[in-house]
């Protein structure tokens, strides 16, 4: 089994990731997405844009599953363990930082990033989805939470293309 990592992955401005500590530029509108991201394809490249497009000065974090919480949610276990699928999104061109989700529950990993902005793909639902917005106000946290649009969704969908 892969060693697992807390530590947050930011791309500096050559694109290149390195391993950071929470910094974000203040004037940027910090957006937050999850997903397991077994694979990237042209519906996450369209959600990581719509998410972006929320923003003046967008600056996007990805929260990835933990494998954990993907067996979970799916019912069986990601292709990719979750630093794999932590580095790929590091390495994305639209992503600015990508983290590991929470072992249990869901908050905590939230508030440390302090979104502005969490947007929720079309077809995102699940054991947080339907308490989100309440539970992070009950953490402290004031966020909004925005639906994004499907994109092609008969034929980009991770479901649909996995092997």
């Amino acid at each position: 089994m892969a060693e697992r990592s807390n530590a947050l992955v930011l791309k500096t401005r050559v694109g290149q990731p390195t391993v950071s500590s929470n910094l974000t530029p203040s004037a940027m509108t910090k957006i937050m997405v999850f997903g397991t991201f077994d694979m990237i394809h042209a519906g996450h490249e369209d959600f990581f844009r719509q998410a972006r497009e929320l923003g003046e000065e967008p600056f996007l974090i990805v929260s990835v599953a933990r494998d954990s919480a993907a067996l979970r949610h799916r019912g069986f276990a990601p292709q990719r363990d979750e630093n794999a699928r932590q580095a790929l999104l590091a390495a994305h061109p639209l992503v600015d930082r990508a983290v590991l989700g929470d072992e249990e529950g869901y908050v905590e990993h939230i508030v440390r990033e302090a979104p502005d902005i969490i947007a929720l793909g079309y077809d995102q639902d699940g054991e947080y989805v339907g308490s989100l917005e309440s539970d992070l106000r009950d953490a402290g946290l004031t966020v909004r939470i925005v639906r994004l649009e499907p994109f092609q969704p008969e034929t980009f969908k991770t479901s649909k293309l996995r092997p």
